[in-house]
């Protein structure tokens, strides 16, 4: 199951593992319970406190990992290869005593959590946002007896994935109840579980001093103008909704120059890791609702958060970033993650021998039609332009696949269902004006993103399409405030790009401060 340099590798790391972990396997005679068995008799081998044994399960295959130590419920309901690999590596040392690196407060809040919490996680190996719900759940059972939580392989149960209708994952169940679909870290599932934890994040961000330069956003746009800013020494923050932005959603990367091949989550990483390295205030998991200019230049602005709390800053990047655009049709809403979905990679494993269609036929509705040809029964892309906008070579690829169909000059009018899941959608051939019914149980929408500036409407310039308006500086129409990203005006949407205009507005918003400083607030000369 792993080859050598694998098994190097997870020697090396399982050498942290402090007490005996205890691997208790449910298997049976199918191929995925045969690789278990296997997999389970690798890793035993590589380390002296691990070891495994045949016990029982409803689910099979399956295993738990435990140790005689502690009380710790924590299983794998298949072969956690993949995008999972990360999970087991990690399951095995936190329940092996290694430490986990979470906040010691966090730490707290997971142990302090009374009741019993039955946490049930269907993923995919494909899907990039699984590991941090898979890991953040395992952690949790590991730290506290009262969290049990059972990842499962959603390919591998088909039958109790149609059982319970679901669609997209990471879907998280709780005590037999959905508690949430699509990524979670730990800090998001603790606010569903302590009610009180916002209220006193909230009054913890409003203690804040304020900034001189407060970044929004945390995609590479907002990343790369906290250090830059950082670099400067003056006090910089950053709040986001989520660290890594979009990027966290995107699966192949082959264009950030130097680096021939990443993925978005490992980029994402690498991102958080490097702004770690500075003196920056961090500040995830946070939306921002509302911009409140200062009154006069030079001034203070604020931005409020969801939550309700306030942070000041003398300038401020507005890097926001954008979100997956929708159909805005009938049925859309009702049925997402219903059938309705936007990330190929992550629920095309739940469509597996089924039908389904693709809303788009860009470069990125192409590859998601490509992608999904090998796992459903048959594809069809609809296209609302008179002909695909995709690169020549995924065209010639598209078309060569046998299941798939392309229709253009089209327009989708209605998502169709039977109220708990998609049965179908209606198309207008804009052509003939005629309307056509598709059968199909998956819709994937690719048509492009839209700019996360609703909150921003009626305090600074923005575009009909919702773009923040900005000059070859990043500046926008009020004075120390900067923007940078997929959610400015500036052409391109691509990771370099955003990286490259987030640098320019942190050195356009330093050079703002130095030439507004009073001589009696120092502000450190550029190097």
């Amino acid at each position: 199951m792993l080859d050598a340099n694998l098994k190097t590798q997870l020697k090396a790391y399982m050498e942290k593992i402090r007490r005996p972990v205890e691997l208790v396997a449910a298997l049976d005679d199918s191929k995925g319970g045969r690789e278990l068995e296997e997999l389970l008799g690798e890793i035993s081998e590589l380390s002296d406190k691990v070891s495994w044994s045949r016990g029982n399960d409803a689910r099979t295959p399956s295993f738990a990992i435990t140790t005689p130590e502690a009380d710790i419920s924590l299983r794998f309901a298949g072969l956690p290869l993949g995008h999972e690999f990360t999970s087991l590596v990690l399951a095995l040392l936190q329940v092996g005593g290694h430490p986990p690196k979470v906040a010691p407060e966090v730490i707290e809040q997971i142990k302090s959590l009374d009741g019993t919490f039955e946490f049930e996680t269907y993923f995919s190996l494909s899907c990039q946002n699984c590991p941090d719900v898979v890991q953040a759940l395992n952690m949790m059972a590991v730290l506290n007896p009262n969290i049990r939580h059972t990842a499962i392989d959603g390919a591998l149960f088909q039958s109790e994935v149609d059982e319970r209708q679901v669609m997209a994952v990471p879907t998280v169940y709780l005590n037999g109840e959905v508690f949430g679909s699509g990524r979670m870290e730990v800090e998001q599932i603790l606010a569903k579980l302590d009610t009180g934890a916002q209220e006193k994040m909230a009054a913890k961000i409003s203690e804040k001093e304020p900034f001189d330069v407060l970044v929004i956003g945390g995609g590479p746009a907002g990343v790369a103008g906290a250090i830059y800013a950082a670099r400067k020494g003056i006090r910089t923050g950053i709040a986001a909704e989520r660290l890594g932005g979009q990027v966290l959603d995107t699966m192949g990367i082959e264009n950030l120059i130097s680096v021939p091949y990443t993925e978005g989550p490992k980029l994402a990483t690498a991102m958080e890791t490097h702004i770690k390295e500075y003196d920056i205030d961090v500040m995830n998991l946070q939306t921002a609702a509302k911009l409140v200019p200062a009154k006069e230049e030079g001034g203070l602005h604020e931005v409020v958060l969801e939550n309700g709390a306030g942070l000041k800053t003398r300038s401020l990047i507005l890097a926001p970033g954008a979100r997956w655009r929708q159909m805005g049709v009938p049925g859309e809403e009702e049925y997402r993650n219903k059938g309705v979905a936007y990330c190929p990679h992550c629920d095309g494993p739940l469509f597996k021998g089924k039908r389904v269609a693709v809303i788009g036929g860009g470069n990125s509705g192409v590859e998601a039609a490509i992608d999904l040809a090998g796992l459903v029964a048959h594809v069809t892309l609809i296209e609302f332009d008179t002909q695909l906008r995709a690169d020549a070579v995924l065209q010639n690829k598209l078309r060569s696949l046998s299941n798939v169909d392309i229709i253009t000059s089209a327009m989708t009018t209605e998502v169709l269902g039977d109220g708990a899941k998609v049965k179908g959608l209606t198309y207008k051939n804009r052509n003939t004006d005629d309307v056509h019914e598709v059968a199909l149980e998956g819709i994937f929408v690719q048509i492009g993103l839209v700019p996360n500036t609703e909150w921003l409407r009626g305090s600074i310039e923005l575009t009909e399409r919702g773009e923040i308006v900005t000059d070859m500086r990043g500046q926008t129409s009020l004075p120390g405030v900067f923007a940078a990203g997929d959610a400015t005006t500036t052409p391109y949407k691509q990771i370099v790009i955003s990286m490259g205009e987030g640098a320019k507005a942190a050195l356009s918003a330093f050079d703002y401060l130095i030439r507004l400083a009073p001589a009696e607030t120092p502000v450190l000369e550029e190097a």
